[in-house]
């Protein structure tokens, strides 16, 4: 009994450092919750003592007495995002199966030249981009958010998937082609349903780091193609700062990543632990 009480201690320690680590993680989702149903009295306090309001709710969407664009935003957002992973799932996914079947001189090279898109600031990039766009008549546009986004997300569906499509055995392909598929069968109907849940997994990802990217937004639009990340700040314009909105918005964008987690937690699980942290 006596050898087990530093092990139980110890256990102990453990939970109660995991139940702080999460009540401090926790902290900020409760105070910008709370925020958002604040009313404008109270919107500077920091205790949770307070009578909440959906008002700032009903005004972020347009419902109270003012207008508001938030909800055009919304669409904007999602139109760019998604079109954002449908042009890096279409190009991504075979490029991510080429770059783990057909291995040439330079192509380690060529890989580690598309993840630096994602690694680079891109603050280096925008001052080029801005002017390229104004050129090409892609500023503020839904086709020239999609452009660049996807350069935000290609380099991530194709180096974990990549690692999902290595770790598959070729003997597979070479059995479907022995009973008569093309190459392009066998991996459409042999190869693709075995990477699903990668696929799954890589869809939210990028889901999530299209919708949160903030300088792209915030530099190459104005008002038709800009996202909820730019727009929540216009709260804290005009005569009065209104912090509470600015919550409310930030409240709401969380909401389809959210729940496009919860709709794919299944495969995102199984997906994340099979190939994601693999390579």
């Amino acid at each position: 009994m006596t050898m087990d009480r530093p092990g139980k201690a110890g256990g102990i320690l453990a939970d109660a450092a995991l139940l702080l680590y999460f009540a401090f993680s926790l902290a900020p989702v409760v105070f910008i919750v709370a925020l958002s149903l604040k009313s404008n009295a109270d919107q500077t306090s920091t205790y949770l003592r307070f009578a909440p309001t959906l008002a700032n709710y009903r005004t972020v969407l347009g419902l109270g007495a003012g207008d508001s664009p938030y909800l055009r935003f919304f669409v904007a957002s999602l139109v760019c995002s998604v079109g954002a992973v449908l042009v890096s799932l279409v190009i991504g996914i075979p490029a991510a199966y080429a770059a783990a079947r057909y291995r040439f001189r330079g192509s380690e090279s060529l890989l580690f030249t598309l993840l630096s898109f994602r690694f680079a600031p891109e603050l280096v990039v925008i001052i080029p981009l801005g002017v390229l766009y104004q050129q090409l008549g892609l500023y503020d546009s839904y086709v020239g958010m999609i452009w660049v986004l996807q350069l935000v997300t290609m380099p991530l569906v194709v180096w974990i998937l990549r690692s999902f499509f290595t770790d598959l055995p070729p003997e597979l392909e070479q059995a479907a082609l022995l009973d008569g598929y093309s190459r392009r069968q066998a991996f459409v109907r042999i190869v693709l349903p075995l990477v699903r849940p990668g696929v799954a997994a890589v869809c939210l990802l990028a889901f999530i780091f299209a919708w949160n990217n903030f300088i792209f937004p915030f530099t190459l639009t104005s008002s038709h193609a800009q996202t909820v990340t730019v727009s929540s700040l216009a709260f804290l314009g005009g005569n009065q700062v209104r912090f509470n909105l600015v919550a409310a918005g930030a409240v709401m964008a969380v909401l389809p990543p959210l729940v496009l987690a919860l709709f794919i937690q299944r495969y995102l699980v199984r997906g994340l632990s099979f190939g994601a942290v693999k390579s």
